[in-house]
């Protein structure tokens, strides 16, 4: 104590070696941290203390499983009984129309299948200028019935190939 009868601080290695440490760890490494201090001032144990708490420890873990497949079990025997109508109920199946294009055919080489370009112009959001775009897409065409330059109505429909999600329903115009 000095004269002034204020306490003197004794810097020992642990507070120079991190000031402030509680601020700057998170609160699961402070857990880590204080457990790890309390396990390194236990008086060293013999290979047997060990093994024998390591027994006792596996046997704790051993009855939670026990408990907590009992706990499953029974869960699973009332929802397969019906007697708990909890949870979440199974999504239903949308009915949904499936989508219309309109475009020209661009292919009609292979067989069953064209490749219809469709065509789109849209005015630009901020720049107000027409954008025009276009996408491919192969068509299911199972009487081969259109040709390079018609203008066609397709579906949308299951995968039908690789590449082939659409059926074509009609030709709108013909080629000249």
């Amino acid at each position: 104590m000095a004269d002034d009868d204020t306490p003197e601080t004794d810097k020992t290695a642990d507070d120079t070696a991190t000031p402030d440490a509680g601020s700057t760890l998170s609160a699961r490494e402070q857990r880590a941290r204080s457990a790890h201090a309390a396990k390194s001032q236990r008086p060293s144990r013999t290979a047997e203390q060990r093994d024998a708490e390591r027994r006792e420890l596996r046997k704790g873990k051993a009855l939670a499983r026990t408990r907590r497949r009992a706990q499953e079990k029974t869960k699973r025997a009332a929802a397969a009984s019906g007697a708990s109508n909890r949870g979440t109920p199974p999504a239903e199946p949308k009915l949904s129309t499936p989508q219309v294009r309109t475009g020209t055919v661009v292919s009609a080489k292979p067989d069953k299948t064209i490749t219809v370009r469709i065509d789109l112009a849209r005015r630009h959001r901020r720049y107000e200028k027409i954008v025009r775009s276009s996408s491919k897409l192969h068509v299911h065409d199972e009487t081969n019935d259109a040709n390079e330059g018609d203008v066609v109505r397709v579906v949308e429909s299951r995968p039908l190939s690789r590449t082939k999600r659409w059926k074509l329903v009609e030709v709108l115009e013909r080629a000249k």
